[in-house]
This record gives C-alpha cells, structure tokens and sequence, in this order.
C-alpha cells in the first residue's frame, strides 16, 4: 500500500543535505543515454530528482557541465543519482538490469506498445527514453521486456522526450508511491 507522501511535505526545514542523501529512493532508474539535447537532459534530472527516483542514466557523465544541462537541472544534479551508459553499451547494460531484478520498459511510438493508462510498472522499472526525433534503434528496443506509449489526440503524434518521461514517471509513482518505507525510520515520523 503506498504511504501518503503527506508527511514529506511537512518535512522541517531543518532537514540537512546529509540527512537528504538517506532518504528512501524509487526503484525506477531513467535511462536517458540515448537523449541528445542538454536542454532535455537537464530537465529529466530536474524530474528524476523531484520524484527521488533511483538514478538517471546519461551517455556521458561530462554532460552535466554543459551550461544547457545545468539550466535545464536547476541544481538537481547535485542530489539526483547518475550514472553513465554508452549508447552502444545500452542492449548490454540493459541485461545487467535485468540480471539485477529490473524490468526495461521502452517509451516508445511503436503501434504494438501499452497504452499508458493501461501500463502497471513493475516496482522495479528501467524506463527507456528514445532520442529526439527517431526513438528507439530497434537493438535497444529488442532489450526490453515491454514498451509503453501515451495515447494523443492531436495532429503531432509526439511530446517532447522529458514531457513523455514526466508522464510516465508520474505513472509509476501513482502506481508504487513509496512502497514499504515508513517515514519513522527517515526521522519523518508523523
């Protein structure tokens, strides 16, 4: 049963950053390596870390000195998890998840994926975003279990890479909450 997250609202604002890294985290990791634009970047760790979701993982780790990526993260990329996968690692890497007890899910365009509405995400989740205008290559999306897609109405049949990744990870988080961790053992009691 999810917790109410209520009680994170009233945190005190005595909460040191020490204190912050020990909190509990999401088991959804956001696998972003494919993603291009800094811009986008930014803001997917914006939202990874405003969800306390697992990690975020980018192609490169140098892209958060990126000016954009900075605008973009607003200083998250301080507290948010990140890790680093090449782009040609990421059929490998996936598997390791998997080996780990994760499940890759693809957002993704393609006719046969899950509406997500309809979409119940493992509690631990590897969400897989493509690249800006092409999505997926078909070796990365052949390394996931499930592909998710968001039902539109519109003329443009696309949201932008961190739009779609809000979206999903909003989804998740309706979904999972946050599980079994009670707010007592973070110094969060009621």
């Amino acid at each position: 049963m999810p917790l109410n997250l209520s009680a994170l609202v009233r945190l005190p604002m005595t909460l040191t950053r020490s204190q912050y890294s020990h909190l509990p985290r999401h088991a959804l990791v956001v696998c972003a390596a494919l993603v291009e634009n800094p811009i986008n970047l930014g803001m997917l760790c914006r939202t990874a870390e405003a969800f306390r979701l697992e990690a975020l993982v980018l192609k490169d780790l140098a892209l958060t000195q990126d000016r954009r990526f900075r605008q973009g993260a607003v200083a998250t990329h301080q507290w948010q998890p990140l890790e680093e996968c090449a782009v040609e690692e990421l059929p490998q890497w996936l598997e390791r998840q998997r080996q780990r007890g994760y499940n890759p899910i693809a957002l993704d365009l393609h006719p046969q994926a899950v509406p997500l509405p309809e979409m119940r995400f493992p509690e631990r989740t590897v969400l897989v975003l493509g690249r800006e205008l092409t999505g997926i290559p078909l070796s990365v999306a052949a390394a996931c279990d499930h592909a998710v897609t968001i039902p539109q109405y519109g003329m443009v049949q696309s949201l932008n890479v961190q739009t779609a990744a809000a979206l999903a990870i909003y989804t998740y988080i309706s979904q999972w909450g946050m599980g079994q961790w009670g707010m007592g053992q973070w110094g969060m009691g009621q």
